[in-house]
């Protein structure tokens, strides 16, 4: 299995406990429950009570990516709120200490489940509100938007590194990744201004809850750029009937050379997700069903 980096500060209730006492204590009222929820490579979530979460970073690599969301999610926020789709947008900012050297986060708690795993077919009843959200998201970005070197640059800037995970992938499915992304290659590429775009969009990060998209999370990696590296969801998420129906609730707001570089970008990702199926077969399942859906 992959090697997940080690944690360069220990994370414990004790630590988290201790940053809210300092910094926000009036968010400790009444949360007295606390429990780590998830620990992946960049992150450690620790539920606060039922309704708060606090994020931190347990590496020095991944403190700008807890900074990067501070600055973006609360414009994020009120964009999306006409949707009906939620984004973590923090309710509280914290900053480096004696206790902790990097920024950390309290963010909305949202339930529901990531929607990794759940049938396709469940899916195309919220396909449309996804296609809102990222109508909404991908606003024009200011030139002080985070800059990430590998989301939503033009696709001739990640050719080699698409092409040396080509191997993580069967034949058949080799064969449908190389032609969607020379196909994408050859698209004309995004000469309008730069949108904002979260730059991580599988279904890892999508949570719905009763059959309704509930909210986009992890916004790590939020960028400015091309959309179409959003708009690869529609094959990574979803099956030729939630596709039709989340491209056709975008309207005229992307024109065809977009979703032809949104497939190519698909094909990628789902190259990527293969690349990581020791670490969670689930992503590995959903990298081949979105080569399949490419085919």
């Amino acid at each position: 299995m992959p090697i997940i980096p080690a944690a360069e500060v220990e994370v414990t209730a004790e630590l988290v406990r201790g940053l809210l006492s300092a910094q926000a204590p009036a968010l400790l009222g009444g949360r007295e429950r606390m429990r780590r929820a998830a620990a992946g490579w960049d992150s450690e979530m620790w539920r606060l009570g039922d309704d708060l979460v606090v994020r931190l970073p347990r590496r020095a690599a991944a403190a700008p990516l807890i900074r990067h969301e501070q600055q973006a999610l609360p414009a994020i926020a009120q964009r999306l709120a006409a949707t009906g789709v939620a984004v973590p947008a923090p309710v509280f900012a914290g900053t480096p200490s004696e206790q902790f050297p990097w920024p950390w986060s309290v963010a909305p708690w949202f339930e529901g489940d990531a929607v990794t795993g759940t049938p396709r077919s469940a899916r195309t009843a919220w396909a449309a509100t996804l296609a809102r959200a990222l109508v909404a998201l991908h606003a024009d970005a200011p030139p002080t938007a985070p800059r990430n070197p590998v989301r939503g640059v033009p696709l001739a800037e990640r050719d080699e590194g698409v092409r040396a995970r080509m191997s993580a992938a069967s034949a058949d499915l080799r064969a449908v990744a190389v032609r969607r992304w020379e196909a994408a290659l050859a698209a004309p590429p995004w000469t309008s201004a730069p949108v904002w775009i979260h730059g991580d969009l599988h279904p890892g990060n999508l949570v719905a809850r009763d059959g309704a998209l509930r909210a986009i999370v992890d916004f790590g990696d939020v960028t400015s750029g091309d959309p179409a590296y959003d708009l690869a969801v529609g094959w990574l998420a979803f099956d030729r009937a939630g596709r039709e129906r989340f491209a056709a609730a975008t309207g005229e707001r992307y024109d065809a050379a977009t979703w032809t570089r949104a497939a190519g970008w698909a094909a990628a990702i789902a190259l990527l997700l293969l690349a990581h199926g020791d670490e969670d077969p689930a992503f590995a399942a959903e990298g081949r069903t979105a080569l399949r859906e490419l085919a």
